[in-house]
């Protein structure tokens, strides 16, 4: 894996061996969102909040392009202790605030609103599917901001009366929304 654009672009980073579960955003699902997200956001002035964050990958990427407000969630204790140790050795570790706690439990909770919400969960969650009514009810997204879910060919969100674009690489394919037309 490696950071693709920004003050820490080439940085590689590789998860200590052993089974963890994770599926690593490609680095080039990962161009593509950021090729999306760079002509609609000003990194420097937006807060992000990543759920199922496990390698912490888009986190770090949001710092390398100027963000210095990351939320990063996850429920997996070594996923979260890799990423505080690599935002430490980056010396970014101001700009990443590491949470450990099961994603749908901090949606439920969360108290703080944020410019971009992003989530990978597992693609054969059960709960894939709510996820974005789930994250609209909870207030997360500020008002003009975007929730990216990012899933597999078996979920469809195109009819999603808050979706307003599809995009997939590959197996990949990020669904946008967009709640600003609703009362929250």
């Amino acid at each position: 894996m490696r950071i693709i654009s920004g003050k820490l672009r080439g940085r590689r980073f590789t998860l200590p061996s052993g089974k963890w579960p994770v599926r690593p955003t490609t680095d080039f699902a990962k161009e593509g969102l950021f090729n999306v997200l760079v002509h609609q956001f000003d990194f420097e002035a937006i807060s992000v909040l990543e759920l199922f964050g496990g390698t912490g990958s888009l986190a770090f990427e949001f710092v390398s392009r100027g963000c210095s407000d990351v939320t990063y969630v996850d429920k997996f204790f070594p996923c979260v202790k890799f990423v505080q140790e690599t935002a430490t050795a980056w010396k970014i570790e101001e700009e990443i605030k590491t949470i450990r706690m099961d994603a749908f439990q901090y949606v439920k909770k969360a108290s703080l609103s944020f410019d971009i919400v992003v989530a990978d969960p597992p693609y054969d969650h059960p709960q894939v599917g709510q996820l974005p009514n789930l994250i609209k009810e909870s207030g997360l997204v500020k008002k003009g901001g975007w929730f990216i879910l990012e899933h597999n060919q078996n979920n469809h969100f195109e009819q999603h009366e808050h979706c307003f674009m599809v995009k997939n690489y590959g197996r990949t394919h990020f669904s946008y929304f967009s709640f600003e037309n609703e009362d929250a």
